[in-house]
């Protein structure tokens, strides 16, 4: 048949593709996922990690599917929506979301939804076709999608966003095969297979509660082992550097290729920043300490910071760097902005006929809350050969 196509993917072998998700994969937003990692710089620590956001985003809709065939409800509107769930994604996926957020005031979220309505469209192409032309060429209520998308359809919208979902399946297991780490393998299937809808929500039989511990596990395990890596946290801190001290441009359409080549262009600083990345000459750490290193002032200090910015000019003009070189991290709203799922742990169990919390049934959902997002929470990095200088300086400026 000409309008079907089965795609090869690693993890679940051929999805089949037809109808509006075969002319939805060939639109430019989809497409230009192609072009942006899944982990942005995590290849950096982990080479195999150079998998793309249309490789998980056909992943998340083919889960989605599974999950609606078991909740036998009609998957044609919830699959759309997952396929569609990342068109809005800046280059090196969560890496700049904070960035967009202060400039914009807009997140990833917002950026889909404007591109699936077709008020956000390509500069660098002419379109033949947009995402709700398509939708609306087949029925599809553009509305909708966006409603499921908003977390406004109850369980329809839990299958792709919720405290465990299709999202969080599929990125799991995908990013555990491409780095090689064992953290991210769960049994997918046990949890899918006891998913009911109890009161208009997803809920969870009690006899997944093993398969559920093992996914939080394995969630918090990724999170302090890949995705929050302090190698992957400080290529990305410089990026985000890089951006903040460049002329505000339009970055949330580019992939990342076309990213860095626009850095080049910016300047000599961002000239040095993007061949720092890219061939892995990275600011080393320098400086860090964790909340129990602490002591009572010394958290004081850092909860009334105000201005990082004023503190890595300080340190960079004492050590003689130029601004840019000195970054303080003090990891918190940022990454709960790009990762808004990190604590969620609130999952619905249901037992002979009530509905209780997952914390009812096992102590593990609550002590993953209480462990920390990083391993540092003051980080001071620099180029290498400054750090035993900008170590000294930094814990004079910062902490007396």
């Amino acid at each position: 048949m000409e309008n079907l196509k089965y795609i090869r993917d690693s993890l679940y072998g051929n999805i089949k593709i037809e109808g509006v998700f075969l002319d939805l994969i060939e639109t430019p937003e989809l497409q230009r996922l192609n072009g942006i990692k899944q982990l942005g710089f995590t290849y950096l620590v982990y080479p195999g990690a150079n998998h793309t956001r249309l490789e998980h985003s056909l992943g998340v809709c083919h889960v989605a599917r599974k999950i609606c065939e078991v909740l036998e409800i009609n998957e044609e509107e919830v699959a759309i929506a997952s396929l569609l769930h990342d068109v809005g994604h800046c280059p090196f996926s969560h890496t700049l979301e904070y960035l967009l957020h202060v400039r914009t005031g807009k997140d990833h979220v917002e950026l889909t939804k404007e591109i699936i309505k077709g008020e956000a469209k390509f500069e660098d192409i002419e379109q033949d076709t947009t995402i709700n032309e398509i939708l609306n060429k087949y029925g599809i209520d553009t509305e909708e999608i966006i409603n499921i998308l908003s977390g406004k359809k109850n369980y329809l919208s839990e299958i792709i966003s919720g405290p465990l979902d299709a999202d969080q399946i599929d990125y799991l297991m995908r990013d555990a095969y491409y780095t090689g780490v064992a953290y991210g393998v769960i049994d997918s299937e046990r949890i899918i297979h006891t998913m009911r809808i109890y009161d208009e929500s997803i809920v969870f039989e009690k006899k997944s509660v093993s398969a559920l511990e093992s996914m939080l596990l394995a969630r918090a395990l990724m999170y302090s082992s890949v995705y929050l890596h302090k190698t992957v946290r400080i290529a990305e801190l410089m990026l985000i550097k890089a951006v903040e001290k460049s002329p505000p441009f339009n970055f949330s359409q580019m992939t990342d290729c076309e990213l860095m080549e626009k850095l080049k262009l910016m300047g000599k600083y961002q000239r040095d920043i993007v061949c720092r990345l890219k061939y892995r000459r990275l600011f080393k750490k320098a400086l860090a300490k964790r909340m129990e290193e602490m002591n009572e002032e010394e958290k004081e200090v850092i909860a009334n910071i105000k201005n990082l910015e004023e503190i890595e000019n300080e340190i960079a003009e004492k050590v003689g760097l130029e601004e840019g070189y000195i970054i303080v991290d003090i990891p918190g709203k940022d990454i709960i902005l790009s990762e808004p799922r990190i604590r969620k742990v609130d999952i619905k169990i249901l037992d002979n006929g009530k509905i209780k919390p997952l914390s009812y049934f096992t102590p593990l959902a609550s002590a993953l809350q209480m462990r920390g997002i990083t391993e540092w929470t003051i980080m001071v990095c620099c180029p290498e050969k400054y750090r035993e200088k900008v170590a000294r300086e930094a814990e004079k400026i910062l902490f007396g």
